[in-house]
């Protein structure tokens, strides 16, 4: 057993999200969002540095040392996986661990909305999670291509840096293809997925202009495509994957993803009230025929309307989402107007001022 794995005993004995190893400091969990020292001795270069070597493959440290950067997962078996993130700072060599579990949660054992299940079951088409960092994103994921792996009989690739949920072939054959292990980058993967007779294919995250556009073009082309990007709405999303081209391209793209956009779900997580934990909270854009001619004609301001009008269609606005969580007593007052968009409807909720003067 490595030395570290003491301290991921820890991190899934106390639920945490993340595990922060950095030289010249105590290590520090990230529980409920919020961090919290270990009673441990302060870390120093050289101690931290053997400790995270020990479970780091040979050609990863190199890339390490060369670079500065380095992500990979660990897995410890019959416990969890961890994505890890290792940097160098002023004191020395850093490291941050996000524990992925072992068993992969349903939309229902999630408490998502039903249509998000739908969503499996597309036959093309591109669906994209948004999000800040740590909104639970491949968790959501995850319980998506679970669900299309135990009701379809299909084709899945996903394409992840560094893998996060395994998932085991059910209905369908699953492969997962690593970036920088198993293939190039991103781009090169989607390039060559589209050979390898996909169904579903999972990006984990659209980070570069080329990557977007093989993404779009994968959708137009038949294929079901999820993907993430670290934007805060679901007009933000359509807005953000168009300027990214060239003026000059921009028109074409606007087209080809109106086209074959399905979705977007963009989420956060809030710290519950009632029970120990934090709750995903959604907005849902479904992409009728009215929101693709709204991306079409350039006109994205008009989205915000379109969650209003669609819940028929399985639709909600982030507020309308905040304000049921609220209503449960699942979430606080004071949270809810602090991350909400119309701070108006939530004002009522507050039991104290808010920590962030400039919302007032």
């Amino acid at each position: 057993m490595a030395r570290i794995d003491a301290f991921f005993k820890l991190v899934n004995e106390h639920k945490a999200s993340d595990l922060h190893l950095v030289s010249g400091q105590q290590p520090v969990l990230r529980i409920r969002g919020d961090l919290e020292r270990i009673k441990y001795k302060v870390l120093d270069d050289d101690e931290l540095r053997s400790m995270l070597y020990e479970i780091t493959p040979e050609d990863k440290i190199k890339i390490f040392e060369e670079t500065g950067d380095l992500d990979f997962a660990y897995e410890i078996p019959g416990l969890a996986r961890y994505r890890a993130n290792f940097f160098m700072q002023k004191n020395g060599i850093g490291a941050v661990f996000r524990e992925i579990p072992s068993e992969i949660l349903s939309v229902e054992q999630l408490g998502l909305p039903p249509v998000i299940s739908r969503l499996a079951l597309l036959p093309r088409g591109m669906v994209i999670i948004t999000g800040p960092t740590g909104s639970g994103k491949s968790t959501t994921l995850a319980a998506i291509i679970d669900e299309a792996n135990r009701k379809r009989k299909d084709h899945i690739i996903t394409i992840e840096d560094p893998i996060e949920f395994v998932h085991q072939s059910k209905n369908c054959i699953i492969n997962h293809r690593e970036v920088s292990t198993h293939t190039r980058n991103f781009s090169s993967a989607l390039r060559a997925a589209l050979r390898e007779d996909p169904d579903i294919i999972l990006v984990g995250e659209m980070r570069d202009i080329e990557t977007i556009r093989l993404a779009i073009e994968a959708a137009a082309t038949g294929h079901l495509v999820f993907s993430t990007l670290h934007t805060t709405s679901a007009s933000k999303t359509v807005d953000r994957m168009i300027e990214v081209f060239p003026v000059g391209e921009q028109a074409q793209i606007r087209s080809t993803l109106a086209d074959g956009i399905r979705a977007v779900v963009s989420q956060a997580l809030f710290k519950r009230v009632d029970v120990k934990g934090r709750i995903a909270v959604l907005e849902i854009l479904i992409a009728t025929h009215a929101v693709r001619a709204m991306i079409r004609e350039s006109k994205t301001h008009q989205l915000p309307s379109a969650l209003q009008t669609g819940k028929k269609y399985g639709m909600q606005t982030l507020d309308d989402a905040i304000m049921t969580h609220l209503k449960s007593g699942r979430i606080s007052g004071n949270e809810a107007y602090m991350r909400c968009v119309d701070k108006e409807k939530f004002r009522d909720y507050l039991t104290e001022q808010p920590d962030d003067f400039t919302e007032i």
